[in-house]
C-alpha cells in the first residue's frame, strides 16, 4: 500500500512538474490612417467650431478594443493648424483623441508623410502622440530618443513584443537634425533586427511603409524585404502605402506571417479598390514548459471596412453592413460598397496563404436603433429641453473635455426609428441627428 501511494504521488510530481503554461494575445492591424480636405472638413461642427470624429469610428471601435492590443499606421502629421490634406498633411488633434478613445495602443509614424510639417510637423505629432499616452515608433525627436526607445518594447498580458517602423521615403522632403524617420536600410534594418533579438522578446513585428501605390500584389522589392526581415527574426511583416489590399500569406511551417498591404483604414480617397481596407487579426500563443516559453502563431483571419461618404465620413465594417439596407440605401454608396466587397475577397481568396475571412453574423434580433443628436457640452443642455426629445427620451455616453453624446430614443424597427430621425430634424435644432444603432 506505502508503495502504491508513492507512485501515485510521484505520478502527480511528474505532472505538475511537466505541466505548461499556455496564454494568448490578439494583435489588430488597421492600414492607413489619413485626413483628407474632404475628411477634416466633414468632421468640422459650424455650432461649436470643433472637430468630432466619433461618428467615424463609432462602428469599429467595439472590434478594435476587443483586441488585446491594436496598432494602426498614422500616415498624416499633428502639426496644428491651418489644417491641410494632400500633398502636406496635418490633421486635428481631435482624430488622435478619437483614435485612443476607439482602442488604438500603437501607433506607427514612419512613412512618405511623416515630415509634410517639417521639424515642427514631426515633433508636435510625437507630442501630442505622448499627452494622450498613445505608443509609438518609426520616428523620433533625436538620436538619443531613438536609441533608448528602439527596437520598442511592448508589454501586453504576459507578452513582450519588439515593434520596428520603417518607410520607404518622404517625399524628397530632407530629414530636419536632430530629427530621425526610419527609411528603409537593408544594413541598418539588419543592425536592428540584431537589437530586437538582443532583447530576448515573445515575437518581432516590422511594420513596413513600402510598395507602389494601388498596386494589388507585391513587387520583387516587398517580397525581398521580407525574406530579409524573415532570415533576421522577425515572426510578422505588417504592410502600408500602397492604399490597395495586398495579399495576406501565413507559413505555419516556418511560423511567419507577411500582410503586403492593409488598404486604407480611413482616408477621403473614393476611387474603386482605395474606399476601404482590412482590419487584420494575429493571435499569438505562448507556451511555458519547465521554464522554456516558446511563441507562435495560433491564428490569423482579416476582416474587410468599407468607408462611407455622406455628411460624415463613416467606417462601415462588413461584418455588420454587408446586409444592411436602412444605413447605406444609396444606390451609388451601396454599388461602391458591394464592388469593393467582391474585389477584395477576389483578391485576398484567390492570394492569401493560410489567413480566411473572419465570418460574423448579425442576428436582427440584437439590434437597437437610436437617434444620434450628436456632441454637446454638458453645461449647455438648455437646447435638449425640448418636448419631442423628451417624449422619445434621452440617454448620453460621455465624452471628453466636458462633452457628452446625446441620443434620442430606442427602436426595434428601423421604419420607426427613421420616421423619428426625420421629426427631430424637423421639429427641433437637430438638423444633422441620424440613424445609428448598437448591438445588444
Amino acid at each position: 500500500m506505502y508503495r502504491f501511494k508513492l507512485i501515485v504521488v510521484l505520478f502527480c510530481l511528474s505532472k505538475v512538474i511537466s505541466a505548461q503554461d499556455t496564454t494568448r494575445l490578439s494583435l489588430f492591424f488597421a492600414g492607413d490612417i489619413m485626413q483628407h480636405d474632404s475628411n477634416i472638413a466633414a468632421a468640422y461642427n459650424p455650432v461649436t467650431k470643433k472637430y468630432d470624429y466619433s461618428a467615424c469610428f463609432e462602428y469599429v471601435a467595439p472590434i478594435i478594443r476587443s483586441a488585446d492590443l491594436a496598432i494602426g499606421n498614422l500616415e498624416l502629421t499633428l502639426a496644428g493648424a491651418p489644417y491641410k490634406g494632400y500633398p502636406q498633411f496635418s490633421a486635428p488633434d481631435a482624430l488622435a483623441t478619437e483614435l485612443k478613445k476607439s482602442g488604438f495602443d500603437v501607433l506607427v509614424t514612419a512613412n512618405n508623410h511623416s515630415l509634410d510639417r517639417r521639424r515642427k510637423g514631426l515633433e508636435r505629432t510625437l507630442k501630442v502622440l505622448d499627452s494622450l499616452q498613445i505608443i509609438h515608433t518609426g520616428t523620433f525627436n533625436d538620436s538619443s530618443a531613438r536609441a533608448q526607445t528602439y527596437p520598442l518594447i511592448i508589454e501586453k498580458n504576459g507578452f513582450k513584443l519588439s515593434l520596428l517602423n520603417y518607410t520607404y521615403g518622404t517625399n524628397g522632403i530632407p530629414v530636419t537634425k536632430p530629427n530621425i524617420v526610419n527609411l528603409i536600410d537593408t544594413i541598418q534594418i539588419k543592425r536592428d533586427l540584431e537589437k530586437a533579438r538582443a532583447q530576448l522578446t515573445d515575437a518581432i513585428i516590422v511594420f513596413m511603409h513600402w510598395g507602389a501605390e494601388y498596386q494589388s500584389l507585391p513587387n520583387a522589392e516587398q517580397k525581398r524585404l521580407t525574406k530579409l526581415c524573415f532570415r533576421e527574426g522577425a515572426k510578422l511583416v505588417i504592410g502600408a502605402h500602397p492604399h490597395v489590399l495586398q495579399p495576406i500569406e501565413w507559413n505555419k511551417e516556418r511560423d511567419q506571417l507577411v500582410v503586403y498591404s492593409l488598404g486604407n483604414f480611413v482616408s477621403g480617397q473614393r476611387p474603386r479598390y482605395r474606399d476601404g481596407g482590412a482590419m487584420v487579426w494575429v493571435d499569438l500563443q505562448k507556451i511555458v514548459k519547465d521554464s522554456v516559453a516558446v511563441t507562435t502563431i495560433h491564428n490569423s483571419e482579416y476582416e474587410l471596412a468599407w468607408v462611407q461618404k455622406s455628411a460624415e465620413f463613416v467606417l462601415r465594417p462588413l461584418r455588420y453592413f454587408e446586409n444592411d439596407t436602412v444605413f447605406v440605401k444609396d444606390k451609388i454608396a451601396r454599388d461602391a460598397m458591394t464592388l469593393f466587397v467582391k474585389d477584395s475577397r477576389t483578391l485576398l481568396t484567390k492570394h492569401n496563404v493560410n489567413v480566411p475571412e473572419r465570418k460574423h453574423t448579425v442576428n436582427s434580433d440584437t439590434v437597437i436603433y437610436t437617434v444620434r443628436l450628436g456632441v454637446i457640452h454638458e453645461s449647455d443642455t438648455v437646447e435638449l429641453r425640448d418636448e419631442l426629445l423628451n417624449f422619445y427620451g434621452l440617454s448620453k455616453i460621455e465624452y471628453e473635455h466636458g462633452n457628452v453624446i446625446w441620443y434620442a430614443g430606442h427602436f426595434y424597427e428601423a421604419e420607426v426609428a427613421l420616421q423619428a430621425v426625420a421629426d427631430i430634424r424637423a421639429r427641433t435644432r437637430f438638423k444633422n441627428a441620424r440613424l445609428v444603432w448598437q448591438v445588444k
